[in-house]
């Protein structure tokens, strides 16, 4: 766009990934630190209209689409050997299916942030079950949008590149049309060429960790949905801004927990580190905690 165009505006939103990383690393800090009822609690009930209204929107806009689910229920790939995933389907299956349900990470943040946005006891199940029940239906509209993107674009978005275009390779698109019709997923470079330049990107190869494709399924459908309403490129950002304030509100509620768990393990130390209402001990362990995950981000 002009913005990133423009001499004077671009080098205020252009940042390196080091840049990124250490702008979240930061964000993540305050976030954490800051009360519940000054940042997390206004907040996520704003962007909660965002949230629920547009997977409503997407969940019409596939009734009034109908699209075909072009991935097949299973593939060969269901015996571990990857791409995608490289492993056993227990338990990672059911971890993405409840969202967490093995790793507890929903119970910390029942027993950590929840709490703090109730008026009282009985609205624990409303806002505890209720979310889960909301999750669970935006992980059906997500599975829905993944599914009705052809497979071989699907496999090539979402394959390591050192699968897909190993070192040397220089038409990396051609590359991956090839390794991925290979697997019997047939896909062209001309396909992948034509969705990355409608959904205004670059390149979609290797473009891995879900938000992408979901992405690209969202904006097709509601492209599709509201009669050709705007570019597809349009509702591709407008889906990756939607995301944004999933994975925004996971950064500061799981760094909370784990600022939580670490002042427990602190306070055998010293047991002044365990008290959440001591500001210096909050500090302390909230730095440690987003420098160790902003270390792999780095």
């Amino acid at each position: 766009g002009w913005v990133a165009e423009s001499p004077t505006w671009a080098p205020w939103v252009d940042y390196t990934g080091v840049q990124l990383t250490w702008i979240l690393v930061g964000y993540g800090f305050i976030a954490a630190v800051l009360p519940v009822w000054l940042l997390l609690a206004p907040r996520d009930y704003l962007s909660t209209f965002l949230k629920i209204g547009t997977i409503v929107g997407l969940a019409i806009g596939i009734l009034i689409m109908r699209p075909t689910l072009t991935m097949p229920a299973l593939t060969k790939f269901i015996d571990g050997t990857g791409p995608v995933w490289s492993g056993s389907l227990f338990p990672f299956l059911f971890i993405t299916i409840a969202c967490g349900a093995v790793s507890g990470f929903h119970a910390l943040i029942a027993s950590g942030t929840t709490p703090k946005m109730l008026a009282n006891e009985g609205q624990a199940c409303f806002i505890g079950y209720g979310g889960m029940l909301m999750e669970s239906f935006v992980a059906i509209m997500a599975l829905v949008a993944a599914c009705i993107i052809d497979p071989g674009v699907y496999f090539a978005m979402n394959s390591p590149m050192a699968v897909l275009a190993p070192a040397g390779v220089t038409d990396v698109v051609a590359s991956a049309a090839q390794v991925v019709s290979s697997w019997g997923f047939t896909v062209t470079p001309d396909t992948l060429n034509q969705i990355a330049n409608e959904v205004g990107e670059q390149s979609i190869i290797s473009r891995a960790g879900g938000a992408p494709m979901l992405a690209v399924g969202m904006a097709y459908i509601l492209h599709g949905s509201l009669g050709g309403l705007m570019d597809v490129s349009f509702w591709y950002h407008f889906a990756i801004l939607f995301e944004a304030l999933f994975i925004l509100t996971a950064v500061d509620a799981g760094t909370r927990a784990a600022r939580f768990m670490l002042q427990d393990l602190l306070g055998v130390i010293s047991p002044g580190l365990k008290q959440t209402s001591s500001l210096p001990a909050n500090l302390l362990a909230t730095a440690l905690c987003v420098l160790a995950w902003g270390y792999f981000l780095h």
